[in-house]
């Protein structure tokens, strides 16, 4: 897919992955709906580092819990020229909650900005790139979806859902639009997270590294730009971290 002109909208794009993911795509000349949930500043700041690099960027806020902000993001989304062509749904929620604590608000909040939303905007969005005659959506998953995390039950329940939606609508908006998915393993691990506790993770991941948000980012490029005999795919960047 020539990327250049043409818009895409980035969940979550206002901060970590999110903006390594949106500043990649503008790097290839690709115009970015900046979405955002409540880092407003950081979402204005995102913009105006997207055009600095001579692209378009406009930031739109939306609660991904909530069908009826998904609904207006996804209006003011493919309100733009020639409508959205790039889908990434990055955003998401991280709660660590042990199993004697979950609550059904918890778990709600969870699978509802975590997979609901997702599959609302691709159900609006990946309509519309049907009917145009083409489109890209790209998941971003994690790889406890495939080996859940203790303490993050509703987290990775919601990716491993995730997972399954990818493969599912790859069936549904086929042959015009491909749906893949993108497994980041250990990349920008919480800010509360110790020292010891990085250490061992590195430990654990065979590349004996941690990822960084321009991995995850770059396997997005590749996937919207190039990849285009691949729908249904789940692709890993976690440096090995789930057959270790």
């Amino acid at each position: 897919m020539e990327l250049r002109g043409r818009w895409a909208l980035v969940t979550g794009a206002a901060r970590r992955v999110g903006r390594a993911i949106a500043r990649e795509l503008a790097t290839r000349g690709m115009h970015v709906v900046v979405h955002y949930h409540t880092s407003q500043a950081e979402a204005a700041d995102a913009v105006a580092e997207l055009e600095r690099l001579g692209v378009k960027a406009i930031a739109v806020r939306a609660d991904l819990a909530r069908a009826d902000e998904v609904r207006a993001l996804a209006q003011a989304a493919e309100a733009q020229p020639g409508g959205i062509a790039v889908l990434v749904n990055s955003a998401s929620n991280y709660f660590h909650i042990p199993f004697d604590d979950l609550t059904e608000q918890l778990w709600d909040a969870s699978l509802d900005t975590n997979l609901k939303g997702p599959f609302l905007l691709s159900w609006h969005l990946g309509r519309a790139m049907r009917a145009r005659g083409a489109g890209r959506i790209v998941n971003i998953t994690d790889w406890a979806g495939e080996r859940p995390y203790v303490g993050y039950l509703p987290y990775t329940i919601s990716k491993a859902g995730l997972i399954c939606l990818t493969k599912a609508l790859a069936k549904e908006l086929a042959p015009e639009v491909t749906v893949n998915a993108v497994s980041p393993g250990p990349v920008l691990p919480p800010d509360d997270m110790s020292d010891a506790e990085r250490e061992a993770i590195v430990r654990a991941t065979p590349l004996r590294r941690l990822g960084r948000p321009e991995d995850v980012a770059r396997c997005v490029r590749f996937l919207v730009e190039e990849a285009d005999f691949s729908t249904g795919a789940v692709y890993l960047v976690d440096g090995g971290r789930l057959v270790a």
